[in-house]
C-alpha cells in the first residue's frame, strides 16, 4: 500500500474509505459515475456505529471526512439530492465478489471453501433470528399471554360485532317504546 492511506490513521473510516475505493478500482463506470460530484460529502449511519462521511474525488473514489453531506445514507435508505440518486444506481448495480479478493489472497479453493463456511455462518445468523423470534412469538402468544393469535383477534372482532348488532338492535325497542 503507498500513497495517502499508509499514513492516515488506522479508524473505521479509512478502513471503509479503503475497502469502497478497491471495489470502485474495479469498476470504472462507476468512478465515472461519480466524478461529476467531487468535491461533494456522503455521510454513512451504520447502526451502533459513530457516522462515517467521505468525500467524493475528482477520480471517483473517496477519502475520509467532508463537509455538510448531500447524501445520507442510513437504514431507512439513501436520502439527498441528485448525489443520493447516483448512490442509489451504483447501490443496485456494485456488487463485492468477496471470493474473488479471497482468491488473490489464499487461492481459488481455500477461498471458495472460506467464502461457502463464511456464507453457511451467515445462514446459521439467520436460522437462529429466526428460531429466536418465533420462540419470542410463541412465548408471547400461549404462555405469557401478551399477544393474541389472528384466529384470537377474528373470535374477539365478531364477538364485538354481534355485541353491536344486538344494542343496535336493544335501541331500536327501547326508541319504540319511547
Amino acid at each position: 500500500m503507498s500513497g495517502p492511506l499508509e499514513r492516515a490513521k488506522a479508524t473505521p473510516a479509512v478502513a471503509f474509505c479503503f475497502l469502497v475505493n478497491q471495489l470502485l478500482g474495479r469498476e470504472r463506470w462507476a468512478r465515472e459515475r461519480l466524478a461529476p460530484f467531487a468535491g461533494q460529502s456522503v455521510e454513512f449511519r451504520p447502526p451502533l456505529l459513530p457516522p462515517l462521511r467521505l468525500t467524493i474525488l475528482p477520480d471517483g473514489t473517496v477519502r475520509e471526512d467532508g463537509d455538510e453531506p448531500q447524501a445520507v445514507i442510513g437504514l431507512e435508505g439513501i436520502s439527498g439530492g441528485p448525489l443520493a440518486e447516483e448512490l442509489r444506481v451504483l447501490a443496485r448495480h456494485l456488487r463485492w465478489d468477496a471470493e474473488e479478493d479471497l482468491s488473490r489472497v489464499v487461492g481459488d479453493v481455500a477461498a471458495h471453501r472460506i467464502a461457502g463456511a463464511g456464507r453457511a455462518f451467515l445462514d446459521w445468523q439467520a436460522d437462529n433470528v429466526r428460531r429466536l423470534s418465533d420462540a419470542l412469538v410463541g412465548y408471547g402468544t400461549d404462555e405469557a399471554r401478551l399477544l393474541i393469535t389472528r384466529g384470537e383477534l377474528k373470535q374477539l372482532g365478531d364477538t364485538v360485532a354481534a355485541f353491536d348488532a344486538t344494542l343496535a338492535g336493544l335501541e331500536r325497542r327501547v326508541a319504540r317504546l319511547v
